[in-house]
């Protein structure tokens, strides 16, 4: 489950949490240590995320929403068992919210990518259990809907995967969101490997979101797929552009350079993008400030600037201190 889907702010949270940024987590009543917990979670703060969330409650008021936090906080740390763990004490806490199933299924179907043979089966059996109880429970969640279809394109049908399946949500996601639809579309495309409808259906996703960076961005990693260097080039800089113009689409700069970094190309651009991803006013969990930290410190050190990358790698390593980046670029 690598692509995550967009997550907005609770802007309730965010006011209780200005409120209260002076208080150590001691002394931060339940609701203003979440709200700080969620603020940390978005500005890539992981490990302040975690200390703020060692004082939640474990039962009663605000533990349902304590152990998501954390859940999702593990998510971005790639520590999938442990989100896995932290998700499913949400859900016994709260079996009726959607998004929580949600949460706990895109952590399975990550420990499934990272087990052996036989759990994997079992867990990507579980994360697609989860997938579709988020979309019982709330058949309008646009986010648990794609999530769904993206499993049932990816996944064999030995776990219940199956690109008929696929489709049906495709339909459903159709009447809430057109943008993400489409571009379920364009996946269902390529694993038919038809990727001129492929490239049609990123190109409508563009045309109907109201937030075209990011699909500017699956555009360009399309591109990357099929080494078509100056397609990519092109997305890209349009990524950029629709990026610069819309402050709720940052996260698609974090996306873009990710392209470029895997491509091997122009990696002033991807610096660029990723500093103004960080400079910006909407990090976001889903592109996690200190992973971006630590690209920079990659491409700092490839351009002859190290003095530069210790920055970068003392500014992760602040933000969290027990993350443990993969070989290479990626996450």
């Amino acid at each position: 489950m690598k692509k995550l889907v967009r997550i907005t702010a609770i802007a309730t949270a965010a006011t209780l949490a200005v409120a209260a940024l002076a208080a150590g987590p001691a002394d931060l009543n339940r609701d203003d240590m979440l709200a700080q917990a969620h603020l940390a979670l978005q500005a890539g703060e992981a490990s302040k995320a975690l200390t703020l969330l060692e004082t939640a409650p474990q039962s009663g008021p605000g533990a349902a929403d304590a152990r998501n936090l954390e859940c999702r906080v593990r998510f971005t740390l790639q520590q999938w068992s442990a989100a896995a763990r932290a998700c499913a004490q949400a859900v016994s806490l709260d079996p009726e919210n959607s998004d929580y199933h949600m949460w706990l299924g895109r952590a399975l179907g990550e420990q499934a990518g990272a087990a052996s043979f036989l759990s994997a089966f079992s867990l990507g059996k579980q994360a697609r259990q989860e997938f579709e109880t988020a979309v019982r429970l709330d058949p309008r969640n646009a986010a648990a809907l794609s999530n769904l279809g993206e499993f049932y394109v990816d996944a064999p049908s030995i776990v219940g995967g199956g690109l008929d399946k696929a489709e049906s949500v495709a339909d459903e996601l159709e009447k809430i969101d057109r943008a993400r639809a489409a571009e379920l579309r364009g996946r269902i495309a390529a694993a038919h490997e038809d990727y001129a409808t492929q490239e049609l259906d990123f190109k409508q996703a563009i045309a109907l979101s109201k937030h075209p960076a990011v699909q500017w961005a699956s555009l360009a990693s399309f591109y990357r797929h099929h080494k078509e260097w100056p397609q990519m080039q092109w997305a890209v800089r349009n990524c950029a552009q629709a990026a610069a113009r819309d402050r709720h689409s940052g996260v698609a700069l974090f996306n873009g350079a990710s392209v470029l970094i895997e491509a091997n190309q122009d990696p002033e651009l991807a610096a660029k993008m990723l500093e103004d991803y960080l400079n910006g006013p909407s990090k976001t969990e889903e592109g996690p400030a200190f992973v971006a930290h630590v690209w920079l410190a990659r491409l700092k050190a490839q351009m002859g600037d190290p003095a530069g990358a210790q920055e970068e790698e003392a500014a992760a390593k602040a933000l969290a201190g027990t993350y443990l980046p993969q070989k290479g670029f990626g996450r």
